[in-house]
């Protein structure tokens, strides 16, 4: 459990009590012992079996596939692919790839609905740019979403971040963005549930370059 649970939840049994003992029944308690509950059941971090494998690219959070779709970005197509957490799932965020953190970037903003398309670019965000050892660039987004009022993000720039590795949370609703190179090649689809650090999004297969550069050198030499 994030700690963040314990917190919440103990202090609100300690309220409970205190409404117990001065009104002498547990009619009052009730509500605060609810919180309690839900408090420590919404944070919960439950242990998930890694993916192995080369090039694989596992979710960041728990959620709904809301969107996937390719994008025009200054460094070329991207493949986004976007999840909604609900306030029901697991709300702890893990990096979909292994890789050196190369970019964190903080924007404060609105708090709109995370299923709102304008969400991406307007809410509070936090993106995060990871390098892997192929080369490849890899970047997720945790956005904020209506209920969401803190973005948590613990690694560093320079960090080594394993596959699946917690890095951090949204607490409440909120979504998560992940924008891989435009050649990953899905193994999911829009409207399937999706788990954090378990579920796989793509594979990034290498860029087979030997003849493509064989061809230049010939066409140079002619």
């Amino acid at each position: 459990m994030v700690r963040d649970g314990y917190y919440y939840g103990f202090a609100l049994i300690a309220v409970a009590i205190v409404v117990y003992l001065l009104t002498g029944g547990w009619g009052w308690a009730i509500l605060p012992l609810l919180l309690a509950a839900f408090f420590l059941w919404f944070f919960r971090d439950p242990e998930r079996a890694i993916p192995q494998g080369d090039g694989l690219v596992v979710s960041p959070a728990d959620g709904k596939l809301t969107s996937i779709e390719r994008i025009t970005t200054p460094k070329g197509e991207r493949l986004r692919i976007s999840i909604f957490l609900s306030v029901f799932d697991v709300h702890v965020n893990r990096s979909p790839v292994s890789g050196v953190l190369r970019e964190v970037r903080y924007q404060k903003g609105l708090f709109l609905n995370a299923l709102n398309p304008a969400c991406s670019e307007k809410n509070e965000q936090n993106l995060a740019v990871l390098e892997t050892p192929e080369g490849h660039e890899v970047a997720f987004k945790q956005i904020a979403g209506l209920l969401a009022r803190r973005i948590v993000f613990r690694p560093q720039v320079g960090d080594y971040l394993e596959r699946g590795q917690r890095v951090g949370m949204i607490k409440f609703g909120s979504r998560v963005d992940v924008l891989l190179p435009g050649h990953a090649e899905l193994r999911v689809k829009q409207g399937d549930r999706v788990k954090g650090g378990a579920t796989i999004l793509a594979q990034i297969p290498e860029l087979i370059l030997g003849p493509m550069l064989a061809e230049l050198e010939v066409e140079t030499l002619v």
